[in-house]
């Protein structure tokens, strides 16, 4: 019964993170919340809690740098084809929202949609693996907490 609850509580730990969804970093602080009240209680309950800590504070990590990178890149699409068209003295932008404009938004929505879907994947993978007792490692993850 003792294993049964480790593994239910690690299953908790990773599946947490979807807490995310109610409130802003709640993938961070509700799993980092769950394993500091639980690490005590097993070794198999603090790895595990690492575990979701750090792939937590890892992926956000790498979706806020994704956004950094998409920010110039989307205002040089918007300007880039407009850079004739712009009249400073009455500022007469013209906007072009044509086919290689666009393309350039959904091709970072995409990676973006990608990434998002990879993380909600990982943490489905993470929870059912931790529920049966095995010692999940995510991977592209940078160990913040050892």
């Amino acid at each position: 019964m003792k294993n049964n609850n480790e593994n239910t509580n690690a299953f908790l730990i990773h599946i947490s993170a979807f807490a995310g969804f109610m409130f802003p970093f709640g993938n961070i602080i509700t799993p980092l919340i769950a394993w500091q009240t639980l690490k005590d209680r097993s070794t198999f309950l603090d790895e595990q809690g690492k575990e979701a800590v750090n792939f937590n504070i890892s992926y956000t990590l790498y979706v806020f740098l994704l956004t950094i990178l998409f920010i110039p890149f989307a205002f040089g699409s918007l300007f880039n084809r407009n850079r004739n068209h712009l009249n400073w003295n009455n500022l007469d932008i013209n906007f072009d929202f044509g086919f290689d404009n666009i393309f350039g938004f959904l091709g970072f929505g995409s990676i973006a949609g990608i990434i998002y879907i990879l993380g909600i994947v990982l943490v489905i993978i993470a929870s059912i693996k931790a529920k049966d007792g095995e010692n999940y490692k995510y991977p592209f993850t940078i160990k913040f907490v050892k």
